[in-house]
């Protein structure tokens, strides 16, 4: 074989190479550019479910996947920081505009057994609750005026100013007109089942009356301390 021949073999052959080594990046380049777009693809729907979401494509996406993929116990720390803003329902908080209502002293009654646990839960606004051998027997409160109980003919009454006053026995059962302690005068009628009506009468007419509607009431007046129960007896003590 000739020199020239020789030549124009490997010439060819060169030639050859060189084309398949540019088929072979043409490929290579086809398939990266597939890649991409296969990975930038979205769902058919996607863009235009997000659209009537009303939800961006942008960084709202972002955030909604960083939500749907935070661990299980990441809804406490929200519901600890709801919790703290005061937005979380089931927080507990203190209602009514005021304090929870706590003892403030504590006062024994006159029968020597029983006491009174009296509690202020506002401006002329007490409670007392009357403890025999560690149960409570009754409560007492007064809201816009006195209250008075009379248990087992110890009578009790509590005052707009949070003070119990406490005496045994010196009831009159009505119907009825009684004198009473004090120079008061009670005037006894019954108006219906477990209801009495006591008027309350000075020098002067009539000055307050006193009804039962199921429950025992009291009155401070001027100092004598006056108890109608339910039952229709009254009591009065200075």
């Amino acid at each position: 074989m000739s020199s020239s021949t020789t030549v124009r073999t490997a010439r060819r052959r060169t030639v050859r190479v060189a084309a398949a080594a540019l088929v072979a990046a043409a490929g290579l380049t086809l398939t990266a550019c597939s890649g991409s777009d296969a990975a930038g693809a979205k769902p058919a729907g996607q863009t235009d479910k997000n659209a009537a979401a009303g939800q961006p494509s942008g960084t709202g996406s972002s955030a909604g996947a960083q939500a749907t993929d935070a661990p299980a116990g990441s809804g406490a720390k929200v519901g600890a920081a709801n919790k703290e803003s005061g937005k979380q329902s089931g927080s507990a908080h203190v209602t009514n505009g005021g304090k929870a209502a706590s003892p403030v002293r504590t006062q024994r009654l006159a029968d020597g057994v029983s006491k009174a646990e009296i509690s202020q839960l506002g401006d002329q606004h007490y409670r007392a609750k009357i403890i025999a051998r560690g149960s409570v027997l009754a409560t007492l409160e007064t809201n816009g005026h006195d209250d008075g109980l009379d248990a087992n003919d110890m009578f009790v009454t509590l005052t707009l100013d949070g003070q119990v006053h406490s005496w045994m026995g010196g009831g009159h059962q009505g119907p009825g007109t009684f004198k009473l302690a004090g120079g008061w005068t009670a005037k006894v009628t019954k108006a219906g089942e477990l209801r009495y009506r006591a008027q309350i009468i000075g020098h002067d007419g009539v000055a307050a009356t006193l009804e039962t509607k199921g429950h025992d009431v009291g009155l401070d007046a001027n100092g004598i301390y006056i108890v109608l129960s339910a039952g229709g007896v009254i009591s009065a003590h200075a």
